[in-house]
């Protein structure tokens, strides 16, 4: 995601490098490889006109700062603008506007761009911040549409309200709201029919359910691959039913990005989930900041700390960071270790979050992930008290253990002088906690680097005031920056 788009701009900040001070001389070629960044991103061409317009504006404006080099603040200036461009701050669902009755979440968007899929992920996103949700199924065109929400459904364990095909969208969603009343829900979702392109019938039927059941948000499903074509739906559908966010999905697929800098700016109504993976699970409230830092090649840890804080009973990860500062972390230990970054997603998907990180080869993650299956057969193959007392193995223990797990000798000695070499440098830096010497740890075995622990736990600004996740072990973390106003809903 967004890696061309990220290598084209830093050869505009090369571009300054330098230069004693930003001038008109010197910015004209810098911004003209950003706009063709830009536009080979997929950005529609009226917002990169306004964008690169905004840019040269403020880089021209710009007080001279000590201390900054000319492409240093000229970054600054564009990463502002990116800012300004997604909507500064992640905005939150609404809540009910009326007492005793659920949010009403109405989802809208072609077919193709995942919206049935989008419905569940947001339905358990709010499951898992304590929220009871209804799914109703109200598309009725499409095959197998309804069961496909009702699998789903089962699989997250969220109830689907569905009439079958042959009922009315418009009474299916009025009788989906009576039940979402009568069942005290939170949030009813309400998942609608697409076409294969915008049409008069699929408009006109989206607005009589939305004069039936008046719903709080009108989120459109966008899929983050369309480019500049995300521009144009998004002005149709806000045009016509007055969309308030939208969600945008196959973010993690080979997308160039633009999606994600139009559909803001031509609706004017914000980003508010993101879709990052097939899995349910892979749904994230969109923080504009967090991605223009993706967009810059900067990383993303908030997001990575958040992954962990969700995945990993740190009780398990506090215990093991002791077992690593006391040197007496063991094979054991370290599969155990592996299994809580696994847990988290793929090694690239990870790696990509962590600054510093983003020039990472494919070639070099796939690298990674075979050393990785190749410590994890390796120490399949040892006894349980080799993996508990590593230096009992010796030359005929090593012969066992490459045959058993398919690779050489030298392998085998490769990892336990790894493994050794990581336990005993760990134990002389103090180490950092599963994301300083546990992550670290493994970071610097197979090729990576230290990175510091995150923030503590808290309060999920996603979710609004006072709102946090569902247990001590697997809280949200703060993310806004000092001074941002909190937003007012239940999620975001």
């Amino acid at each position: 995601m967004f890696d061309a788009l990220s290598e084209k701009l830093e050869e505009a900040w090369r571009k300054l490098r330098g230069q004693d001070r930003i001038t008109e001389g010197n910015i004209d070629e810098a911004l003209r490889d950003v706009r063709r960044a830009l536009l080979e991103a997929d950005v529609n061409f009226q917002v990169v006109k306004e964008f690169i317009a905004d840019v040269r504006d403020d880089a021209l404006g710009a007080e001279v700062i000590k201390g900054v080099t000319p492409d240093q603040q000229f970054i600054k200036i564009v990463y502002d603008q990116l800012l300004k461009t997604m909507g500064e701050e992640n905005v939150p669902l609404a809540e009910s506007q009326v007492k005793g009755r659920p949010a009403v979440i109405l989802m809208a968007g072609l077919q193709g761009t995942g919206k049935t899929t989008a419905t569940a992920k947001l339905a358990l996103y709010l499951h898992k911040n304590n929220k009871k949700a209804l799914l109703a199924a109200a598309d009725v065109y499409r095959p197998a549409a309804i069961d496909q929400l009702q699998t789903l459904g089962a699989q997250i364990q969220v109830p689907v309200f569905s009439e079958g095909a042959a009922a009315d969208p418009v009474d299916i969603a009025r009788h989906a709201l009576d039940q979402a009343i009568a069942g005290r829900y939170d949030v009813l979702i309400v998942d609608t029919a697409g076409r294969l392109s915008i049409d008069e019938a699929m408009m006109a039927e989206l607005e009589r359910i939305k004069a039936a059941i008046a719903p709080d948000e009108i989120l459109l499903v966008v899929d983050a691959m369309t480019g500049q074509e995300a521009a144009n739906l998004t002005r149709a559908f806000h045009e016509r039913l007055g969309i308030t966010g939208a969600i945008l999905t196959k973010l993690d697929g080979d997308t160039r990005g633009g999606a994600a800098l139009s559909v803001r700016k031509i609706s004017g109504q914000p980003i508010k989930f993101v879709g990052v993976g097939e899995k349910v699970e892979a749904l994230q409230p969109f923080y504009p900041d967090r991605m223009a830092s993706r967009i810059l090649g900067m990383g993303d840890v908030l997001t990575l700390v958040e992954k962990a804080q969700e995945e990993i009973d740190f009780a398990d990860a506090a215990k093991m960071e002791q077992q690593l500062l006391s040197g007496q972390f063991d094979f054991e230990d370290f599969i155990k270790q592996m299994r809580m970054v696994k847990s988290m997603g793929s090694l690239g998907g990870l790696l990509k979050l962590m600054p510093g990180m983003g020039k990472i080869s494919d070639d070099q993650i796939r690298q990674g992930e075979v050393q990785l299956k190749k410590a994890e057969a390796m120490i399949g193959s040892m006894t349980k008290q080799e993996r508990r007392s590593p230096d009992l193995i010796n030359v005929s223990r090593k012969r066992r253990i490459a045959r058993g797990s398919g690779v050489s000798l030298e392998d085998v000695g490769k990892l336990l002088n790894d493994f050794n070499r990581m336990r005993q440098m760990m134990k002389m830096m103090g180490g950092g906690g599963p994301f300083g010497g546990g992550m670290g740890g493994m970071g610097n075995m197979f090729g990576g680097g230290n990175n510091r622990r995150g923030p503590a736990p808290g309060p999920n600004p996603a979710l609004g005031p006072g709102w946090r996740g569902q247990s001590s072990s697997k809280k949200s973390n703060p993310n806004k920056s000092k001074g941002k106003k909190k937003g007012k809903g239940f999620g975001g």
